[in-house]
């Protein structure tokens, strides 16, 4: 009996028929590391540990691969309120996401690469986006010119001219504003004050958030792999953003099957630190399993 999966990309159940007989390379988006798991990390990594366990035992070799986001707006800002560094803060929460899994019973993935360990990888990437049209630089930073792809929103299925008039509404949308396009999106942010930064072509500063497992999926999995997963909520901007930056570097649809959980629902309401009904892990197991 052969394997069906939804695939997110073509809103369809498919035969999944990987790109070399016998293996299978699946990356799972994994978490921004300043503060411990809640459920709906839970949902995911549970659901998508279920999927590598089924497809070994269906006799693949699998390759998973799964990431940790080391530097970030939301670490940073962690990291000056708790007064530490910042791999200080990530190397904590990194342990504490492995503590979680373990008490879920989650099996560590094959590779679990950091963000800050892949920066000449991120840097390679963006300079081909650059050379190939696709990004231009402003002022230090450098943007993807969603224009130039044609397929951009095909995952999310959203209407550009939808997402361009909403983008006119927000705050900071101006004349001002170096992107050429409202929805252009960051590779690279020029260093701030007080910032962790690193030297690039275009001056010092960070990786945007997409590029990074643009970088690394291409680095473990090669310019196209079987499966890529995460929750629902990462379909749009993340993915979808994905999708075009590695269009951009091999001409190819990077993934074959994208897969994605659904949004954890706590009394008919979606999770959410504003209705307060957000519980972490740990705060879960200890009400039901003390």
């Amino acid at each position: 009996m052969g394997i069906r999966v939804f695939n997110t990309m073509t809103r369809a159940k498919e035969e999944f028929v990987p790109r070399v007989p016998g293996k299978v390379g699946m990356y799972v988006c994994g978490v921004t590391v300043y503060d411990v798991c809640h459920i709906g990390h839970a949902r995911a990594y549970v659901a998508f540990d279920v999927i590598q366990r089924w497809l070994r035992y269906r006799g693949f070799e699998v390759t998973y691969v799964r990431n940790f986001t080391d530097v970030d707006d939301k670490i940073i800002k962690r990291s000056n309120e708790a007064c530490v560094g910042v791999n200080e803060l990530t190397d904590c929460f990194i342990g504490e996401f492995h503590k979680d899994m373990e008490l879920l019973g989650v099996a560590a993935a094959d590779v679990e690469p950091r963000v800050t360990a892949h920066m000449q990888d991120i840097l390679a990437m963006i300079a081909r986006i650059i050379e190939r049209g696709h990004a231009y630089v402003a002022d230090g930073d450098v943007y993807y010119d969603i224009a130039s792809f044609p397929g951009y929103l095909g995952l999310s299925g959203r209407k550009l001219d939808d997402m361009q008039a909403g983008a006119s509404d927000r705050v900071g949308v101006s004349e001002a504003d170096p992107k050429r396009h409202p929805l252009d999106f960051a590779l690279w942010k020029a260093a701030k004050p007080g910032e962790p930064a690193w030297e690039s072509p275009w001056g010092p500063g960070r990786p945007g958030w997409h590029i990074e497992c643009s970088a690394m999926s291409e680095k473990y999995l090669g310019t196209v792999f079987d499966i890529h997963g995460g929750g629902a909520d990462l379909v749009f901007p993340h993915h979808e953003n994905e999708r075009a930056q590695s269009w951009a570097c091999s001409g190819e649809e990077f993934v074959r099957y994208w897969m994605h959980n659904g949004f954890v629902k706590v009394d008919g309401e979606k999770m959410s630190k504003s209705l307060g009904n957000f519980f972490t892990i740990r705060e879960v197991l200890a009400r039901f399993f003390p």
